[in-house]
């Protein structure tokens, strides 16, 4: 690999964080990472990463990537914290417009593990190169910079208990996450702030964990995804180590899934499927309901600058952050690595702006995926053009024929885990599945009849 300089620094140590820095330590002779947060001597949730007690999964790609930064890894989750991988059209009940996918066998293979299970085996990982060191309860409080404010030469930093001091760096990394400072940082350096794009989507989701059975549904699945008109309300249960279930289960708008157990479940009969109603109905509950919530779908522009400083950039959920239902942050962060890999081999000139132009690239297709979906519901705001409109008519009627269709429902998913691009959905092979697939009637057993309460705030 060429060597690029003596320092890089990685603002952030959640998965974005460690990913990037693992694309870092190939060209560069130190990489520090700086994390305001302390790490928990066990793979527990911790105060910096709030979402890190709900659902996650790493989607097919992402575990793909994973795999390749840091060979075995999916292997040492399993074998050493219980973690499961799995065929995520095989193994998963999928339920979206009203209408339950196919199974079918596939090479799509997902891991299943909470989030502090992942990120704690990637920052072991991570340290494992003799390269790469961790500096934990350090906040950074800024940039520091040449004279005339061109080149990022380091970062000012607040480490507790002791004065702030600079720390001097070839390259500086923003992996914070959605609370990024870098806008206002670079305002201060006299630089215009990215343009943003948001979607309000007021979601928000509660979750709790189970125990988990080797019989639960019959055995056959690790992974039920549901949600659909007309009450736009989503659930999501995954198998976990430890013999559990997370369940998550929220809605749009202040549509809250209520924190206690009888609320829950009636919550949970409102889904378009009662599997993960029945399971919740009869299992023992492992810990309290937590709340999350997420304003926006929030996207920032750092590739339409005319002026960038050098030796700086920004990564991860601090260039974009989606509606976290879909599960698509840590595969982008990871195909977001892969991207800052292969513009460190071209060299460090001009690097933001190759880096900013390719990850932009790679955020379009996850962001029309989460937004596109999200403008469906009719009290979501934004602009729903005609080629939108068009391809979510188009999606519902795949959804139609993948009721029969396994092979139809396995390239949905192939888009869903980010391993092709949407456009694929729209070849003559698939299109002509879908016409056939809706020559016929939808499957009546498909779904459960399950009578759907009113949206809070929605004509009932």
């Amino acid at each position: 690999m060429k060597h690029l300089g003596e320092h890089a620094i990685v603002i952030g140590a959640s998965m974005g964080g460690l990913l990037a820095a693992r694309a870092l330590s190939d060209f560069y002779t130190v990489v520090t990472v700086l994390e305001r947060d302390a790490f928990p001597a066990a793979d527990i949730a911790r105060k910096g990463v709030p979402q890190g007690r709900h659902t996650h999964g790493l989607l097919a790609r992402g575990s793909a990537v994973l795999e390749e930064f840091f060979p075995g890894y999916n292997a040492e989750v399993v074998a050493q914290s219980g973690g499961l991988v799995g065929d995520v059209a095989n193994d998963v009940i999928w339920i979206g417009h009203n209408v339950r996918l196919a199974n079918g066998k596939s090479d799509l293979i997902g891991l299943l593990a909470s989030r502090p299970v992942l990120e704690g085996h990637l920052r072991r990982r991570l340290l494992g190169l003799s390269n790469v060191r961790l500096i934990e309860n350090c906040a950074v409080r800024g940039l520091a910079t040449d004279s005339v404010r061109k080149r990022v030469t380091g970062v000012r930093t607040g480490v507790e208990g002791e004065p702030g001091a600079i720390i001097n760096a070839d390259l500086v990394v923003d992996a914070s996450g959605r609370g990024s400072s870098s806008a206002a940082w670079l305002e201060e350096l006299g630089y215009q702030p990215p343009a943003s794009e948001k979607v309000e989507i007021g979601i928000c989701y509660m979750t709790r964990t189970y125990r988990r059975w080797p019989t639960d549904l019959d055995g056959k699945h690790d992974i039920v995804v549901a949600g659909s008109a007309p009450t736009w309300r989503n659930g999501v249960m995954l198998a976990q180590e430890s013999d559990s279930w997370i369940v998550s289960a929220g809605g749009f708008l202040g549509d809250d899934a209520p924190d206690n157990d009888q609320g829950f479940l009636t919550y949970l009969a409102t889904l378009p499927t009662m599997e993960i109603h029945d399971i919740v109905a009869r299992a023992e509950p492992l810990a309290d309901y937590r709340r999350y919530r997420y304003v926006c779908s929030l996207r920032r522009r750092y590739e339409q600058l005319a002026r960038f400083p050098e030796s700086y950039l920004v990564f991860g959920d601090a260039v974009c952050s989606f509606n976290p239902v879909y599960g698509q942050g840590m595969t982008v962060a990871a195909e977001e690595a892969l991207t800052l890999q292969q513009c460190l081999r071209a060299g460090s000139n001009e690097l933001a702006r190759r880096f900013f132009r390719a990850a932009a690239k790679i955020v379009d297709i996850p962001w029309h995926i989460a937004v596109g979906n999200d403008l469906r519901h009719p009290r979501v705001k934004g602009a729903r053009s005609p080629m939108l409109r068009f391809i979510n008519w188009y999606i519902g009627k795949l959804h139609v024929a993948a009721t029969r269709d396994s092979t139809l429902a396995t390239e949905f998913l192939k888009v869903i885990n980010l391993m092709m691009p949407p456009s694929s959905l729209l070849s003559p092979a698939i299109a002509r599945r879908v016409w056939q697939g809706n020559r016929r009637p939808v499957l009546s057993a498909s779904l459960p009849a399950v009578e759907a309460a009113p949206q809070k705030g929605a004509p009932s």
